[in-house]
């Protein structure tokens, strides 16, 4: 079986790159399911093209299908599966580029992270009609067309004569500008679906592996559905906990997160010049480098916003990620993508299931915690437990604290008494907030530092505030 991807445009020759496989060398993979190679049949300045050929044994195929039943039939002769592209091409795909199929590219990580323009084809792709399609053709564009793929797929007769019909299969080429990861993944995920099969038994494991490789595309697809069916084979366990955590991605990426939402100007006020939450971001991370430190806790970490910022950066050598909901880590770990982590950020990361306002002796002796619109989140006689386990008993040598301020409410045009976001329980004026953090700070031995983050009002100041506590004797 073969598949062929060609990159076009000036960019074109980054292909090797980006696929870890070097133009001008023919590479040969033994894999369970038969021995695979990668060659360039085209290499020209706009334009490159790299062959994927799958072989595949099929009287191995037979002798093992035979060692596992008893009884024979014509079938286990006469057979599509070293031809057909099926779920044997995407485990090769997986195999054999797989630091491409997780999107990471050192050469180029620009052209990694972004669309390029691609045109893949694949001559034999088996495609069983789904239930509102007639023909296997009609699946494959309602399946690709919503990604972005201008499809083209040509079914022929088959028979001596053309006189038995159309053949099952689909001669498959996609066109578009689309990021490789997510073009490869399309693939891993649905060649088996078009296959309706799969050559090996699906297990529980399987369902990590499409919520995985479907990141980014497939919990909005409109076929998304038919495709976890398929893939999982109709498992009604399997295919109902994918969908819950689908569903979970869906509804993350239509909601904004509590903790980053904020009204949207009318026009008539102060609008930032780049997105609020951007701006607390740097904000953040400038502050903890500013303080040095190496070994930070994102307390209220959510979905990892600040996690993925935090491994990046080379200066800090651990990095805990804590939240008080077990289904929020879930969604954080599928963010991170922490299967397609280096095993050095892997390593440095920690995600715990723990709360702000109980006490946890594993928060202890770190050089900073965070806590990034958090406090308004708490009810106000929660927030003594607050103080109590974090400047009480974590006390770390610094405390990085965001919460909005209310003075900056009318900017928005918001009705006094109404809060940025309805979950919130409370929010501070800058009056208030200076008091409150004095207060902390001389109750458990910090000094703090109070700043302004966002655009600021003659009258009403910055839409965030932030205070930055340093332990006395940290300084010392």
């Amino acid at each position: 079986m073969l598949l062929t991807l060609t990159m076009t445009g000036p960019d074109a020759p980054a292909l090797g790159h980006l696929l870890h496989k070097h133009p001008d060398r023919v590479q040969t993979f033994t894999l369970p399911v038969g021995q695979a190679t990668v060659f360039y049949p085209e290499s020209a300045a706009d334009r490159v093209t790299a062959a994927l050929l799958l072989e595949v044994d099929p009287i191995g195929m037979v002798q093992r299908r035979l060692r596992s039943r008893e009884g024979r039939s014509l079938t286990d002769y006469v057979t599509d599966r070293p031809y057909a592209a099926s779920s044997m091409l995407a485990v090769a795909l997986g195999r054999v580029f797989n630091t491409a199929l997780n999107g990471r590219s050192d050469s180029y990580p620009a052209l990694a992270a972004g669309p390029v323009p691609l045109e893949i084809r694949v001559p034999a792709v088996p495609a069983r009609a789904a239930s509102g399609t007639r023909t296997g053709a009609q699946l494959v564009r309602r399946l690709f067309e919503p990604l972005g793929w201008t499809v083209t797929a040509v079914t022929r007769d088959f028979g001596p004569d053309g006189s038995w019909g159309p053949a099952p299969y689909v001669d498959l080429t996609l066109t578009g500008r689309v990021r490789l990861a997510d073009a490869l993944s399309q693939l891993y995920v649905l060649l088996p679906v078009l296959d309706n099969a799969k050559h090996y038994w699906v297990a529980s494991d399987e369902v990590a592996k499409l919520v995985r490789r479907g990141e980014g595309w497939l919990a909005s697809h409109p076929e998304r559905g038919l495709i976890v069916r398929r893939y999982l084979k109709a498992r009604r366990d399997y295919v109902e906990d994918a969908t819950a955590r689908l569903q979970a991605l869906e509804e993350s990426v239509d909601e904004a997160d509590p903790d980053e939402s904020e009204p949207e100007s009318d026009g008539e006020g102060v609008e930032a010049p780049t997105p609020l939450r951007l701006q607390r971001l740097r904000a953040v991370l400038d502050a903890v480098r500013e303080i040095g430190a190496h070994r930070v806790v994102d307390l209220g970490c959510g979905e990892g916003f600040y996690l993925k910022e935090l491994l990046a950066d080379p200066a800090i050598a651990e990095v805990v990620g804590v939240d008080v909901s077990p289904r929020v880590l879930e969604r954080a770990e599928l963010r991170l993508g922490l299967d397609r982590l280096s095993d050095r950020q892997r390593e440095k990361l920690s995600l715990w299931h723990s709360s702000a306002t109980y006490r946890d002796d594993r928060l202890a002796g770190f050089d900073a915690i965070l806590l990034v619109e958090v406090i308004e989140h708490l009810d106000p006689d929660r927030i003594g437990a607050l103080e109590a386990s974090v400047f009480g008993s974590a006390r770390p040598a610094h405390v990085i604290l965001t919460t909005p301020n209310r003075d900056y409410n009318v900017i928005y045009g918001l009705p006094d008494g109404t809060w940025r976001h309805p979950d919130h329980r409370f929010e501070w004026t800058r009056t208030e907030f200076a008091a409150w953090a004095e207060g902390v700070a001389a109750r458990y031995g910090y000094r703090v530092e109070l700043r302004g983050v966002g655009a600021v009002d003659a009258d009403a100041g910055s839409p965030t505030q932030l205070a930055l506590f340093s332990r006395v004797e940290a300084d010392q």
